[in-house]
């Protein structure tokens, strides 16, 4: 019998993040699923609140324990939520595992066929059109979700990396930096199998 399967225990936060975006994007005007519940609207205000609380996380090591519980609460209304509209489409598609996929959700149960997703290649950074902007391009890669992006202003260490983005296509502007300082950024992408690893960097002084 089929059945929704979130699994979100088993999900990294930026998975949970990319996970909740692209249910959304697929129950959007999805004539199967007319009045989603929750409504679509508090599911992404959700999602942006656990992906703002998620920056500050990875960012502001010094402030970390303050930090993860905003991202704990944050991810606990997310699950909450997720969970609920899980139980909307499954409400409606009972066990039509068609109406379930369409919804963005996977089958409990099902066999996945999804691979682990290809590392984003062909990574440039480019000067942007505004003061202390930098305009992020790559490759598309296929059935991702969503890309994460890192910066770094020493790439040697690895505890410099910071997050400061997530892009649902294949290009992104990152704005608020430095001038005349030479940042480095890395891009990786996730999907239904997982995420893939980081790219080559990049590298762009600010203007």
């Amino acid at each position: 019998m089929a059945r929704v399967k979130l699994n979100l225990g088993r999900l990294s936060v930026t998975e949970k993040i990319a996970r909740g975006r692209h249910i959304v994007s697929k129950l959007t005007d999805n004539a199967s699923f007319s009045h989603p519940h929750p409504p679509l609207a508090e599911v992404t205000t959700a999602v942006d609140e656990l992906e703002t609380a998620f920056g500050p996380v990875q960012s502001a090591r010094s402030e970390v324990t303050t930090r993860v519980g905003t991202q704990d609460t944050a991810e606990k209304k997310l699950d909450q939520l997720l969970t609920r509209l899980g139980n909307y489409v499954e409400s409606i598609a009972g066990t039509d595992e068609t109406l379930i996929a369409s919804a963005g959700l996977e089958v409990r149960g099902a066999r996945s066929s999804a691979t682990v997703p290809t590392v984003p290649q062909g990574v440039t950074a480019a000067v942007g059109e505004h003061e202390g902007e930098i305009i992020l391009s790559w490759k598309a890669v296929p059935n991702s979700y969503v890309y994460i992006i890192e910066s770094s202003l020493d790439p040697a260490n690895g505890a410099t990396w910071t997050h400061v983005g997530i892009a649902t296509a294949a290009n992104k502007a990152i704005g608020n930096l430095t001038t005349g300082k030479r940042y480095w950024f890395r891009v990786k992408t996730v999907g239904a199998a997982g995420e893939s690893g980081w790219s080559e960097h990049a590298s762009k002084v600010v203007p």
